[in-house]
């Protein structure tokens, strides 16, 4: 699930439309047999995973039952790969949806939103498999869409805590929140966290728009500024990863493909005004 496991290496930067068409309708069968009656809670917890079945157990552990007084159900959208994560999910009771191959956190995501959007969600909460993020702080997150104050609510690491020891990364998430505020006209102190909670009826107007295989917190960011919904921030933690390694690859790639989309998704969406 992009800060978090945005850019991840997993799954191709250039993944064929196609063929990412064909696995998901595929997979997309599987599912439906699994749960043919699915009915949705007004808030969903969305967890994209890659290969994290030592962490993401715990994390499923951890998460509420309800948010801000409303029924809280839990999607895993499992992005192929070889380990027993989807069955940790499964054997957990949360409702799982498992990609045939890995195709990329944006793929994985938009397969998400899209669930959330035809099963009757009416708010989203995206967070890491990999113990980055602290479910106890989903409530803090989805407030400002309760209260009707915000549309997509960022977790962010720098008016909260971040207790990871990338420098070069860090320093990395201040240059991108810079330029995202100046291009998107919102303050925003961490752009590139994949902590959010978001809106569905805004999730709707945007999840057809999207279509970056990776770095897709920046493309939703950027996309929904530009159409003109209400982004705001929380304070969250950001804690070291459970177990293993970083998917996220080489710094300076992550920075260039990152800036890439940045730059990308404003130019086509100022186009499109």
């Amino acid at each position: 699930m992009t800060g978090g496991r945005e850019g991840a290496t997993r799954g191709s930067i250039h993944t064929d439309p196609q063929k990412a068409r064909r696995v998901i309708s595929e997979s997309r069968h599987a599912f439906d047999e699994r749960y043919p009656e699915l009915k949705l809670s007004p808030v969903v917890g969305l967890i994209c995973a890659y290969e994290e079945e030592a962490n993401i157990g715990a994390v499923l552990a951890a998460m509420p039952k309800e948010a801000c007084g409303l029924p809280l159900s839990m999607l895993v959208v499992v992005d192929g790969g070889d380990d027993r994560t989807a069955q940790v999910a499964l054997e957990a009771g949360v409702i799982t949806f498992a990609l045939r191959e890995n195709l990329g956190h944006g793929y994985a995501l938009r397969v998400g939103y899209s669930l959330a959007i035809e099963f009757g969600a009416d708010f989203v909460v995206t967070l890491d498999a990999d113990g980055q993020n602290d479910p106890a702080e989903i409530p803090h997150l989805l407030e400002p869409l309760i209260d009707d104050e915000a549309d997509f609510v960022l977790g962010s690491r720098r008016l909260g805590q971040d207790a990871t020891s990338d420098r070069l990364r860090k320093a990395g998430v201040r240059v991108f929140s810079h330029v995202i505020t100046a291009l998107g006209g919102a303050k925003l102190t961490d752009s590139s966290n994949g902590y959010r909670a978001l809106r569905v009826l805004m999730l709707e107007d945007v999840v057809d728009r999207l279509t970056q295989p990776q770095y897709q917190t920046a493309e939703l960011l950027i996309t929904c500024m530009k159409r003109g919904w209400r982004i705001t921030e929380r304070p969250t933690q950001w804690l070291p990863r459970a177990s293993g390694t970083s998917k996220k690859g080489k710094n300076y790639l992550f920075g260039l493909r990152y800036a890439r989309v940045v730059l990308g998704t404003w130019w086509r969406e100022s186009l499109a005004r």
